[in-house]
């Protein structure tokens, strides 16, 4: 290309580029390799990469989104994309930062916590008290508990987690195939925080005092696990396991993001029943469902041995019935991020309840 050499004092060789920019010699090499940001020209015969002058902005940018960690994908969307595309992304990732800061601090407080019992066992119990609505707490167990784990071998997965901050109680149940979450705001001030995973037994003795009642106080302390709802209390004993890392399973950044009607999504996996095949998982046989989004964005319950027209993600159907039915709601909203990733099914009318299930591979 003589023009690009004879316009040479204009054009940066990579060496100049990454010193202008702030990129090294070998990120402007990854992202040219990765097709996210090539040079204007490439010599043929020496292979030197040239870049133009109204270039330096786009590499300056990509330094600076380096900075804060923005994966690569969404720094092509913000290369390539129209500003309200590149907004949207920027704003995502940014509530991913903050929420990586608000888990951080709730780890570094268990820390101190732990460190504090370890030198005065005796002396320090944590407290935590808080009241919450029974019927708000009631919809966010039936929301949680069909995801409950019940293996033996995996305790920790063996109840549902109850975390409370000041500001909410959140409800977390994984048996690692799934998973599931809900959120109840407290009636009134809160004591303290909480992380204390509540025994199956616990929350099943409880469910049904909740029906009709008004409010329930939650009372942990220590290893004891106590709720009052008018004059009965149900007593437990916390789990003594730490529980899953589950936070950043629900930080996902689904590719499709589908509303369907709850009624109509039954319809189709049951006549997709027809058309579906036996999987096992643990020595447990299961139905495949597939669920298909084609080219222009239409869904379908899939033939599992059909071509794959599009994304298609293989899923245990009975387990995506149970999470429609835990959300109890006449609509839903279906993410789906890949043939690997999870999905999740979350719910309009229940913006803080959602639950996610692991894909099952086709092949």
């Amino acid at each position: 290309m003589e023009s690009g050499v004879t316009q040479g004092s204009a054009m940066r060789s990579i060496g100049e580029m990454a010193r202008d920019s702030g990129l090294s010699v070998s990120a402007l090499r990854f992202y040219d390799g990765a097709g996210v940001f090539g040079p204007a020209w490439v010599d043929p015969q020496s292979g030197y990469r040239w870049y133009a002058p109204d270039q330096v902005a786009d590499a300056r940018l990509i330094a600076r989104l380096r900075r804060v960690g923005l994966p690569l994908a969404d720094i092509s969307r913000v290369l390539g994309g129209p500003t309200e595309a590149a907004q949207l992304v920027l704003e995502g990732h940014l509530r991913r930062l903050e929420d990586g800061l608000a888990d951080a601090r709730r780890e570094l407080s268990a820390v101190r916590t732990l460190i504090d019992l370890r030198e005065n066992p005796m002396n320090l119990v944590a407290v935590t008290r808080l009241t919450v609505a029974a019927k708000e707490l009631a919809s966010a167990l039936d929301a949680v508990r069909f995801a409950v784990g019940t293996d033996p071998q995996l305790p920790a997965v063996g109840g549902v987690l109850l975390e409370a901050d000041g500001e909410l109680l959140r409800l977390v149940a994984t048996d690692r195939y799934r998973l599931a979450v809900a959120q109840v705001p407290p009636t009134g001030p809160a004591e303290g925080t909480m992380s204390v995973i509540a025994p199956t037994a616990f929350v099943d003795e409880l469910r049904p005092l909740l029906d009709g009642a008004g409010e329930v106080r939650l009372l942990a302390e220590g290893d004891r696990l106590i709720a009052t709802v008018g004059d009965r209390s149900v007593l437990g004993e916390r789990v003594d396991q730490d529980y899953p890392d589950y936070r950043a399973l629900i930080r996902l950044e689904p590719t499709h993001r589908l509303t369907l009607d709850t009624t109509h999504l039954r319809e189709a996996l049951a006549a997709g029943a027809t058309r579906s095949t036996v999987r096992g998982q643990d020595g447990v046989a299961f139905e495949l469902s597939v669920l298909a989004v084609s080219a222009d964005g239409s869904f379908t319950v899939a033939d599992p041995e059909g071509p794959a027209d599009g994304l298609r993600v293989g899923v245990n159907r009975d387990f995506l019935l149970e999470a429609v039915a835990a959300g109890g709601g006449e609509q839903l909203v279906l993410e789906l991020g890949g043939p690997i990733a999870p999905l999740a099914i979350r719910f309009p009318e229940r913006a803080d309840t959602f639950s996610l299930l692991m894909p099952t591979t086709l092949s």
